[in-house]
């Protein structure tokens, strides 16, 4: 990079102010894109002046800018900066210049790059949506159910399926039921070069009894819904959807705060169980636990995942020794703390201790590694590797 060019980019990180002092380095004369930058990085980050957005701190009845104003400055800014930087601006916006209030304006939303951080802030506040905001507020967490939704759909129905339905084989024949790998791997040695395929001796089909009623997996998802645990509840949200669509498994969706919401009813649309969580408030993992054990009908077939900060508000002694019965009944207890793209998870360090001395496994997901993580709980595989794994990155 030519020392002009970085010169010109310290400008734009700086602002107007700085233009005494990188003057005498080299021509500072913006073109005319580079001064549409200015000007729309200025509207959130220059508190002087002629102010921007953030004049004032931006709060308080009528002083705020317009929401034509707005509307043009997020138009700009769609324009001017790639779809990351793009996010990070209107995340900037909210919460340095008091925008918060401005969200739910439809124009507004129309405008704005799908983002799961808006996505949260708007599902903390989703009981102010007034009723002219709220087919334009659907739809834009919509857009974000849909790009996740994409990332991870397939990926955990393979694993799944992989895990469940294909972990015994039946000597009753049925072509739906073939396993079709299995078959030609076992039977390569039995090619035949004049015919020009492989002429099996012995097929192989899958054992569809594993699925009926008696032999299901359960995967009970139980969520913790404070405040701080926003992310997690939206990929938390797609997850359970995608996971109660499959006819293989029996899925449970649980939200708590000191308070238990049963939305397993609502999984079949992952934007009406997203409305259906209540963010924010306090935390009672051990209320929430009690709540949950009446679903563990077969502890062997059943997958548990807790996914919170661990900060118990509740009775910290009796979260534990659930949970330490829960495992010892043959349940898999895995504690999610997040299931975020990116960041260190703040939480109750000694808890998460005192639970990986209960031999639960402890720590925070990428959201591209939940179906690696699924197929390998359900086969019963050791997931202390995959835990090391994970606190790596």
């Amino acid at each position: 990079m030519e020392v002009k060019e970085q010169i010109t980019r310290w400008r734009l990180i700086l602002g107007q102010e700085s233009d005494k002092r990188l003057s005498g380095m080299t021509d500072l004369a913006l073109t005319q894109e580079q001064d549409l930058m200015d000007q729309a990085l200025a509207s959130i980050y220059n508190r002087t002046e002629a102010g921007g957005f953030g004049q004032g701190g931006g709060r308080g009845g009528g002083s705020g800018p317009s929401n034509p104003q707005i509307s043009r400055w997020l138009g700009d800014v769609r324009t001017l900066f790639d779809k990351e930087l793009v996010t990070v601006v209107q995340n900037d916006a909210v919460t340095r210049c008091g925008l918060k209030q401005l969200l739910f304006e439809p124009e507004l939303l129309e405008n704005m790059e799908p983002d799961i951080n808006l996505a949260s802030t708007i599902l903390t506040l989703k009981d102010q949506i007034p009723k002219r905001s709220k087919e334009s507020v659907r739809e834009f967490i919509k857009k974000i159910v849909e790009e996740i939704n994409k990332l991870l759909e397939q990926d955990i129905r393979r694993a799944v399926t992989a895990a469940v339905n294909k972990k015994k084989h039946s000597p009753i024949p049925s072509a739906s039921a073939m396993d079709y790998r299995m078959t030609i791997s076992r039977n390569l040695k039995h090619y035949n070069p004049e015919l020009g395929t492989i002429v099996p001796e012995h097929f192989y089909f899958f054992d569809r009894t594993s699925t009926t009623a008696a032999n299901k997996w359960t995967i009970i998802l139980d969520i913790d819904q404070s405040g701080s645990m926003g992310e997690s509840v939206i990929y938390s949200s797609i997850i359970s959807c995608i996971l109660a669509s499959m006819a293989s498994i029996r899925t449970r969706v649980v939200a708590f705060d000191t308070n238990i919401v049963d939305l397993t009813e609502k999984s079949d649309d992952p934007v009406d169980l997203l409305f259906g969580f209540q963010l924010g408030g306090g935390t009672d993992i051990n209320k929430s636990l009690a709540y949950c054990e009446q679903f563990i009908e077969n502890p062997a077939k059943t997958l548990f995942f807790l996914i919170s900060d661990l900060e118990e508000w509740g009775n910290r002694a009796g979260m534990l020794r659930r949970i330490g019965e829960m495992k010892e009944s043959g349940v898999t207890v895995i504690s999610l703390l997040a299931i975020a793209d990116g960041g260190k998870p703040y939480y109750d360090t000694q808890m998460a201790q005192k639970l990986a001395g209960l031999g639960v496994p402890c720590f925070a997901c990428t959201p591209q590694l939940l179906p690696e993580l699924l197929e390998k709980a359900l086969k019963g595989q050791d997931l202390s590797q995959f835990e090391k794994n994970t606190k790596k990155h």
